[in-house]
């Protein structure tokens, strides 16, 4: 693979987005750091909702997974257009949306207007920004000029530290300095061309293949979502995956009749040190049944003792994974016509 061949393809310039990561992440403190919330009132909260879809959502699963043991109140996704049941005036409602105009998360935000939430949004303008000034809430101002996916480290990071300000956990600052400096020496390596880069090698082994990926259930389950995400949306390729345990009480079985199918597969294993030791187990037994039938398993994990630095060097060799192979494929990572097609179809009924 040269230069050439990906400025040729790569219109959308998604190399040097990926190149300066850990330059967006600095800026997503910088920026949270920027918004003063001491003007509102954020007492009694009792539950966290962050509203948001694709790349404005992922952030919030990713704070969710790495807090998953210490934040006192629950945190929940929504993926709706309405907010859940037990949402309240002791709700924090997060509305996460990049372009500002996503459909699903502005119907959230007027529910959740509308059932006297404590609200704080992200976003870069749109709908969203207009709505939370005509109702003077605070808002954390994202850059334009980013494809939502590839904001994650906005997405993530204004949001944990959101959390930290409003003093609903602790947040541990060595671990996020780690994490991007981290990044940073990552980022030379995934951005040469060379037989050093990982990322280059996991996606040539993927060109042509159906990728299957398993992980735990403590935090790499999002980043097992991630890959799936990325690896279909800017490679054009299918992925799927589950999580363990829960795969292992039906997916399982599933391993035994499609065998044309299945000599096409790559299985991947994204792991993580602090993995329950029962999970450990059950993924080197089942290993033994998909050796059975795939051709190849790929073991990844991360190698640092912090476990934010863990997940965003999974999610960071999962996205370069995903453009390479876009790349390889011979598709501009960028561009997603299918679902300019649908949201055009949407916006005419």
């Amino acid at each position: 693979m040269t230069e050439l061949e990906i400025k040729t393809l790569d219109k959308g310039n998604m190399f040097d987005v990926l190149s300066n990561f850990s330059s967006q992440c600095e800026d997503a403190l910088k920026i949270a750091e920027a918004v003063d919330l001491s003007g509102y009132d954020f007492t009694g909260i009792d539950n966290i909702v962050l509203n948001g879809l694709g790349g404005s959502a992922i952030g919030g699963d990713l704070v969710r997974g790495y807090l998953q043991y210490s934040l006192p109140v629950p945190m929940f996704i929504n993926r709706n257009y309405s907010m859940p049941g037990f949402a309240s005036d002791k709700t924090l409602s997060i509305i996460s949306s990049y372009s500002g105009d996503t459909e699903e998360t502005n119907a959230a935000f007027i529910d959740s207007l509308n059932k006297n939430c404590k609200i704080i949004c992200i976003t870069s303008g749109g709908k969203v920004e207009s709505l939370a000034k005509e109702n003077n809430l605070p808002v954390f101002k994202l850059p334009k000029g980013f494809q939502p996916r590839c904001a994650v480290g906005y997405s993530f990071f204004i949001v944990l530290k959101i959390i930290q300000k409003l003093k609903l956990a602790e947040i541990n600052e060595k671990e996020i300095s780690e994490t991007i400096r981290i990044i940073n020496d990552l980022s030379t390596v995934y951005s040469s061309q060379n037989e050093m880069n990982t990322a280059l090698k996991i996606a040539e082994s993927l060109k042509g293949k159906l990728p299957v990926i398993y992980s735990g259930i403590d935090v790499m389950d999002v980043v097992n979502y991630r890959w799936r995400g990325q690896i279909c949306e800017n490679a054009e390729t299918l992925a799927f995956g589950n999580i363990y345990p829960e795969m292992n009480h039906n997916e399982l079985v599933g391993w035994r009749i499609n065998k044309d199918v299945m000599k096409n597969i790559v299985v991947i294993y994204l792991r993580d040190k602090d993995d329950n030791e029962r999970i450990k187990l059950r993924m080197d037994i089942t290993k033994e049944i998909y050796k059975r039938y795939s051709e190849k398993i790929l073991e990844i994990s991360g190698n640092s003792e912090y476990k934010l630095a863990r997940i965003f060097e999974m999610i960071y060799l999962g996205d370069w994974i995903s453009f390479y192979l876009a790349i390889l494929n011979n598709v501009d990572p960028s561009e997603i016509e299918p679902i300019h097609y649908l949201k055009k179809k949407l916006s005419e009924m």
